[in-house]
């Protein structure tokens, strides 16, 4: 592999996305609060600019989903930070179900502040009609299937798998509006590219996975190197020394990656680490919070 590793075009905009924009930009004329989900270990990358933009006049919810993959004091600073920008935020973890009650009860908290409003417009007795907002791979299927007790949207680990809206009662109060993940055509920095990637909000096929790999190594190595220690049973005087060789960064990085793959195996017929392999193993692990509880976008 080259190490050439310090900068990476990510630019991803399928075409169904402009179509589902414009969708949005219609139903938001039908809807009291907007829920956006945002992934809790990206909140800034994982919030489309183009929507929020466009739901800025609406009363509004924050799920900081994926919870239980993020640094705890870190999503308790997320919360602090968005409810100083004046939207309600809610930690939720999907898979448990954790957080969804007080979802419910924040909606229903929202949109009793606004009722008098909505009175003089005969709006009395009707649903609360919510839209649920969020780009591919938050968890926004699994997060309305938890919410609504039901199986009712696709669920998959491929960005993009929920393609048509629907309404979803989840109460005799409350009907949600399901919307597919959108992206937006071009993202304003490599962070933000990379942070997707490195959360799988970007199709793995549609990129460099050794690249995304490595750039993820390099930046949990710099601020999570005990983490990477534990996880993969490195020797952390070996690592130490590969570390203070007075070699470049990513030379530092590729040692470091090509350790990792001899520990886990991942040997190629030459005896050489097969990288690709290595570098998913290493993605996976950070996905799946195998590596830790880690925060990728931190607030102090």
């Amino acid at each position: 592999m080259e190490n050439q590793q310090n900068t990476t075009n990510i630019n991803w905009y399928p075409g169904h996305m402009a179509k589902t924009k414009k969708q949005i930009i219609e139903d938001l004329k039908l809807i009291d609060i907007v829920v956006e989900v945002l992934d809790a270990r990206i909140p800034i990358s994982s919030r489309n600019p183009d929507i929020n933009k466009l739901t800025n006049k609406k009363l509004k919810l924050i799920i900081l989903n994926k919870c239980d993959l993020a640094d705890e004091k870190q999503n308790k600073n997320w919360i602090k930070y968005f409810e100083e920008q004046g939207s309600k935020a809610v930690l939720v973890n999907s898979n448990t179900g954790e957080g969804i009650n007080q979802v419910i009860k924040k909606i229903e908290e929202i949109y009793a502040s606004k009722q008098e409003k909505y009175s003089d417009k005969g709006r009395i007795g009707k649903s609360i009609r919510v839209m649920i907002l969020g780009i591919p791979n938050v968890g926004k299927s699994s997060f309305i299937n938890r919410i609504t007790k039901k199986n009712i949207t696709k669920v998959g680990n491929k960005p993009g798998v929920t393609r048509q809206k629907q309404w979803v009662r989840i109460n005799q109060n409350i009907e949600l509006l399901d919307t597919p993940g959108v992206l937006w055509p071009k993202f304003e920095s490599e962070e933000v590219a990379l942070n997707l990637a490195y959360a799988g909000t970007i199709k793995d096929d549609v990129l460099q996975t050794i690249e995304i790999g490595f750039s993820l190594l390099r930046f949990l190595i710099k601020n999570h190197l005990g983490k990477i220690i534990n996880r993969y049973k490195l020797d952390e005087e070996e690592v130490k020394n590969i570390l203070e060789k007075n070699i470049e960064e990513n030379d530092k990085v590729l040692e470091i990656m090509d350790y990792i793959g001899k520990k886990r195996g991942t040997l190629s017929q030459g005896g050489n680490v097969d990288e690709e392999k290595i570098a998913k193993i290493i993605l996976e692990d950070f996905r799946s919070g195998k590596i830790g509880r880690i925060t990728l976008e931190e607030i102090d």
